[in-house]
């Protein structure tokens, strides 16, 4: 089953960005899955497996630091084109 997760990263301290910029770069060094950053959060899909192995490195590598830190993930179980914005239509 394809999925498409969100996250986001908030480390409650000063000096913020780089545990945010470790973060992506960890993700992206994942197998299998595609990663899309914006700049208030990131995107991954692919497997479940992997999409959530992904995301689980992503969470132990940053709760392993100095600091307290919230992780927000959301899952959808569908496979979204997240590298494309989506086309917004007006309803009557």
């Amino acid at each position: 089953m394809r999925i498409t997760a969100e996250i986001s990263l908030y480390p409650l301290k000063e000096g913020f960005v780089a545990p945010i910029l470790e973060c992506i770069a960890l993700l992206r060094r994942q197998p299998g899955i595609e990663v899309v950053t914006n700049q208030m959060s990131t995107q991954l899909r692919g497997e479940f497996d992997q999409v959530l192995a992904a995301v689980s490195a992503g969470m132990r590598a940053a709760m392993e630091q100095p600091g307290t830190v919230v992780f927000v993930v959301k899952c959808i179980n569908a496979d979204l084109p997240i590298a494309n914005a989506p086309a917004l239509e007006r309803s009557a």
